[in-house]
């Protein structure tokens, strides 16, 4: 503020009164953030006393702070002195965190996951000391604490040997499970279950998990009900395939028809994580109809678990497509695109003008999202072949969709989808298309990036073919890339390709656009540094080739230059190593150099371009002079009769103004010019009748 200040008001040294007086606002809040000496006196601690000593005496009576940093520091001072940070400090810990606050409750969390994680001390020795100051704080008030407690429990769990985990966490676990405990306690003895079961055998799992794991999914709560639902994957893996039928599978049947929603969609996350582990019998009698139940459900009065259920739609279908009958097959294909609709059309396909509330309308756009992230699958489920009668309208709809969202994720998955059609994929060129022309510039970016490769790996097998048109099609198809590919992926990815086509191949129509489209990617790049590169390669490798055949190539280049490029770019970079090329040693090169002299002339304006003129022609008389190839003199005599008069008729004929004007006012001048003589001419000899008529003698006429 003073800075600002006295740059404002430069009138005197110190600014205004004003200014001097915001000063004191400045120094209060510095005054009051020093430590006033009684303060520095009590965090001031003894320097003879070693670490643990100070690390007691600051739990003990020491501020907050400093209590806090010696929690951070206990896994140092365990690696120091392990005997007696466990027999001094850590009892003044768990003291300490009787009445400790959220930050150091949370710090303290971290310090002893670190110790039960890392090989700092013998867990035989220490590891009760340490589980029970973690479960005694699982019950903390604050429910960030608490959490974050159970977090360094059950990590630490994966550490710890089986009968420590069964003598310290499974035996206080039967009374945290127990209904007449808090609401969080069961909700982390169901967390506790779920990791526990794969850490014991299939019987103890059975034997002592199971009645806790059936007690808590029939909880009051339905907070706990969907808690331990998510957890019987890990008690399915823990028991084993053959329990799993028995044991599990009724359980996720009743939670799949509780009647919370939340606990539904448990059920149904689970049972899709689980479709492996249950036999065809079961998914077909079982599952299908469970499955088909919910579905229409949800679509019908859930619309928050459609979000969950659009997501898993793909994996779901996958999992049970094995057992499906055909009329099952059908049943889920048509309950998919009614997803991808949702929100767009009524079931009858008729326009859905209805106006949905906000929120509303931002979950339909999710589960459209989901099911455009599922499109892949679902065109493995419906099979590629059957994809333009079966999903190829919902594949539009999608690429269409007005969420940006939906379509951005359409373009993501675009080169799997590629990928599963096969020779079918001209079906989708359409779609194509018109995402790499969307109004989003993030949707493009994200198609481009696979689309590259893609036409890259094209443009190779479509050279190694003996197929050379289908090759000359591909590169000019390449011609629209700038529009939407960048020009650091053309100059990387396919410049140099361009080049390779226009030296190496065999076919002169393919090396032709090849040199077109290699024109096309110089006119759009805006990078100066890259233009200049792209132009010196060019005269190097083409201007200047060692072949003949590049050197023709090179004035075939020229030829599609002057149709892109302006006059005065194509006679600044290219015209003069054109000119040059009267030099060549093979006639053809020559030859052809002579049929485009009149449109080499075409390009040069005058009388900016007048040098350039004259070196043209000094290239045409080089050659009537020393040429020796009769078909090159031929060519060059035609081009040479039409002279002056035909370089002014083809301005004239072309609307060249410039040119025109110039030689007009050429012709406009020679004119006055001889009339002036003429009219010399005139009064000289009026003057002399006047003076023959004053009377000459005959002498003086004869003399």
């Amino acid at each position: 503020m003073f800075v600002s200040k006295m740059t404002l008001n430069q009138s005197s040294l110190f600014g205004q009164v004003d200014d001097l007086q915001d000063l004191t606002f400045i120094e209060r809040p510095i005054r009051r953030s020093l430590k006033t000496a009684e303060e520095i006196e009590k965090l001031t601690v003894d320097e003879d006393l070693n670490d643990i000593e100070r690390a007691v005496y600051l739990l003990s009576s020491g501020q907050d702070v400093q209590r806090a940093s010696v929690i951070i520091n206990l896994p140092n001072l365990v690696r120091q002195n392990p005997a007696e940070t466990f027999r001094r400090v850590v009892p003044k810990v768990r003291e300490v965190l009787h009445v400790a606050g959220a930050d150091m409750q949370l710090a303290a969390a971290g310090s002893f996951l670190t110790l039960l994680q890392d090989d700092i001390v013998l867990i035989q020795t220490h590891t009760h000391s340490i589980l029970q100051i973690v479960l005694l704080n699982l019950d903390h008030r604050d429910t960030v604490v608490s959490n974050a407690w159970l977090e360094t429990l059950l990590s630490a769990i994966d550490a710890l040997p089986k009968e420590t985990i069964r003598q310290e966490i499974l035996s206080p676990l039967v009374s945290k499970a127990q209904l007449s405990q808090s609401l969080q306690a069961r909700l982390a003895s169901c967390r506790i279950l779920g990791k526990v079961a794969c850490k014991f055998e299939s019987p103890i799992v059975k034997k002592d998990l199971l009645p806790l794991v059936r007690s808590l999914c029939q909880d009051v709560e339905y907070e706990v009900r969907s808690c331990m639902c998510r957890q019987l994957e890990n008690i399915a893996r823990g028991i084993g395939l053959d329990h799993t039928k028995a044991a599990v599978l009724p359980e996720l049947v009743e939670l799949a028809r509780d009647e919370g929603s939340t606990v539904r969609l448990a059920a149904f996350d689970t049972i899709i994580n689980l479709l492996e582990m249950f036999d065809s019998d079961d998914r077909t009698r079982v599952i299908f109809p469970l499955v088909k139940t919910f579905c229409e459900k949800c679509f019908k009065a859930d619309e928050a678990v459609l979000a969950s259920l659009s997501f898993q739609y793909g994996k779901l279908c996958h999992g049970l497509s094995a057992s499906f009958t055909e009329e099952q097959h059908l049943w889920f294909l048509e309950f998919y695109k009614k997803l991808c609709v949702l929100g767009l059309q009524h079931e009858n396909g008729h326009s859905d003008n209805q106006v949905y509330p906000l929120e509303l309308e931002s979950k339909y756009a999710l589960v459209r999202r989901n099911c455009a992230y599922n499109f892949p699958a679902m065109v493995l489920f419906a099979d590629p072949n059957h994809f333009l009668t079966e999903l190829y309208p919902t594949f539009s709809s999608l690429c269409h969709d007005p969420e940006i969202t939906v379509r951005r994720t359409m373009a993501e998955g675009f080169h799997e989808i590629v990928k599963l059609l096969g020779p079918n994929v001209h079906f989708i060129h359409k779609e194509l298309v018109v995402l790499l022309q969307d109004d989003s510039l993030e949707v493009r970016h994200l198609i481009v990036p696979e689309l590259v490769p893609a036409l890259a790996a094209a443009e190779q097998k479509a050279a190694l073919s003996l197929r050379w048109r289908v090759h000359e099609r591909l590169l000019q198809r390449y011609a629209c890339l700038p529009r939407v590919v960048s020009a650091d992926q053309i100059y990387f990815r396919f410049l140099q390709r361009m080049f390779a086509i226009v030296t190496t191949n065999n076919v002169l129509p393919v090396q032709r656009e090849a040199a077109r489209t290699l024109c096309m990617f110089l006119r759009y790049n805006r990078k100066q540094e890259q233009r200049q590169e792209i132009i010196g390669k060019v005269l190097q490798e083409l201007a200047q080739g060692r072949s003949y055949w590049n050197r023709l190539r090179y004035l075939d280049l020229c030829e599609i230059a002057m149709e892109l490029f302006s006059k005065a770019y194509f006679c600044k970079h290219f015209l003069i190593q054109a000119l040059e090329l009267v030099n060549d040693p093979v006639a053809n090169v020559r030859y052809k150099l002579c049929h485009m002299l009149p449109r080499l002339r075409s390009t040069i304006r005058l009388p900016a371009d007048k040098h350039l003129l004259q070196q043209l022609e000094f290239c045409v008389r080089k050659l009537l002079c020393r040429e020796k190839d009769k078909d090159v003199v031929a060519t060059v005599r035609k081009v040479r009769e039409g002279g002056v008069d035909d370089i002014t008729e083809y301005y004239f004929n072309q609307g060249h103004l410039e040119m025109s004007l110039f030689l007009k006012e050429k012709y406009s001048t020679s004119l006055k010019k001889a009339s002036l003589i003429a009219s010399l001419i005139r009064t000289t000899v009026f003057s002399c009748a006047n003076i023959i008529a004053k009377g000459f003698s005959n002498d003086q006429l004869a003399f």
